[in-house]
């Protein structure tokens, strides 16, 4: 890595930053950081990535993956690349021109917004903050924290904003497992405090994702990511109610959603589920929620998607339940293998998957529970706990030896054809067994 610059003037940053002259940070190399990363040294910038977890750190400067979905091949170029490096040492910030923060914004128990990553990250920017720095904050968060949060910080170096250094926000909307979207391909938004702080991020944005969408500020920016996700949450809800509808009717709901979409305006599929995980969906709409009220303001959409999408989990308990006793066997001591713990297919994040509670709920019944899931060998331990389990290997004979397999993540690499001739009760909370029709009796929706 280069030394420092000293440039604090717009127009040579900006020079710096399209002739490829500066070296990117990235702060948290998890599955926002490290994708973003990637895209830096596609885009031909000297790159430094930062963690706090040496296992991270000594896996990837070996050219290797620790993210089910990017293969060990794509470290291993970005590594050979030679515009990488990373460490857990932060007296290094120094060394980036421009640093991208990406660490986990949870909520706490009393769901409220727990800020201390990025509190302490910023902070340890600041310990090493220089002059022509541009700092962007990618964690998803409430309006307003940049320039109330970030901005403070930064500035009792007593270096000012849009002077000394640039500060802005751009929302991550990085989608695991999407074949259909890159991280390049997916337009960026973007905002800064100042209008030159908005110039630079765009400058530099603008060279490594392949659409960048500049808003009036930081606040703007922050409310979309939002939005976007309450959006997603509420839709959600409203399809997971019209499921326990449709149920009461002795109507197929994925038919009813299939029939919907054929109209070409008007209507976006949502489909039901066992209800919500992922780091974004299940949380930051109640970042929202929490903001809102210090304006005095009430958030009744996303309180009653909360408690909807909260619900799902014992629901397909309940569903569980009537169909392992409509089947004449008896709740306490059943077998139940549930397939797939992630929180979506084809990839191996847990985090805020619903298979957690409903694990748990099944157990409280006195069920006897294992699972089986290709991308997640051992359940690990999460802000919830975990199961205490391991993925037990998918046989035939564990398949007959259970009193009912309970479909909660549909893994398109699991023969649910094959699955349904073994066992003798299907419970599908996934609609992984639509199009099959040999063995259908033996499916019940949940």
């Amino acid at each position: 890595m280069r030394k420092p610059s000293k440039n604090t003037s717009l127009d040579q940053l900006s020079k710096a930053i399209k002739t490829k002259n500066i070296t990117a940070g990235v702060i948290g190399l998890g599955y926002v950081g490290l994708p973003l990363a990637m895209e830096f040294v596609g885009a031909e910038y000297r790159t430094l990535g930062f963690d706090v977890d040496p296992k991270k750190i000594k896996k990837l400067k070996s050219g290797r993956s620790y993210i089910h979905h990017i293969p060990n091949a794509n470290v291993k170029r970005m590594v050979d690349a030679g515009l990488f490096d990373c460490t857990d040492d932060f007296k290094r910030l120094k060394e980036a021109d421009v640093i991208s923060i990406c660490v986990p914004t949870p909520l706490n128990k009393y769901r409220e917004p727990d800020l201390s990553y990025v509190e302490q990250t910023v902070r340890a920017i600041a310990e090493n903050l220089r002059k022509g720095q541009v700092i962007i904050l990618e964690s998803t968060t409430y309006p307003g924290t940049t320039d109330e949060l970030v901005l403070p910080i930064l500035e009792s170096t007593g270096m000012r904003v849009g002077r000394d250094f640039f500060l802005g926000f751009s929302p991550e909307r990085e989608d695991p497992g999407n074949r259909q979207f890159t991280t390049r391909t997916i337009p960026k938004v973007l905002g800064g405090i100042t209008p030159k702080c908005t110039r630079l991020i765009t400058d530099f944005y603008g060279e490594v994702f392949a659409k960048v969408i500049p808003v009036s500020g930081t606040r703007v920016a922050e409310f979309s990511k939002l939005l976007e996700n309450i959006f997603r949450s509420v839709n959600i809800a409203l399809v997971n109610e019209m499921k326990v509808v449709c149920h009461q009717m002795d109507i197929d709901i994925f038919e009813v959603i299939e029939a919907a979409k054929s109209k070409p305006f008007g209507f976006m599929p949502f489909y039901p589920g066992p209800g919500l995980g992922g780091h974004c969906i299940p949380i930051d709409p109640f970042y929202l929620t929490w903001k809102a009220r210090e304006y005095d303001q009430s958030t009744r959409f996303i309180e009653l998607a909360g408690e909807i999408n909260t619900r799902m989990p014992h629901y397909v308990v309940e569903r569980t339940v009537e169909a392992i006793s409509d089947w004449g066997r008896k709740i306490k001591g059943a077998k139940v293998l549930v397939l797939g713990v992630a929180y979506k297919s084809d990839i191996d994040d847990v985090r805020e998957s619903p298979a957690l509670k409903v694990v748990r709920l099944l157990r409280q019944r006195g069920m006897k529970v294992c699972y089986h899931d290709p991308y997640v060998p051992v359940y690990p331990s999460g802000r919830k706990g975990d199961l205490g389990l391991s993925s037990t290997p998918l046989t035939a004979r564990l398949l007959k030896s259970v009193d009912a397999v309970l479909i909660l993540t549909a893994h398109s690499c699991i023969d649910y054809q094959w699955v349904v001739d073994q066992a003798s009760l299907v419970i599908d909370a996934r609609n992984a067994t639509g199009s099959i029709r040999r063995g259908a009796r033996k499916v019940v929706k949940a």
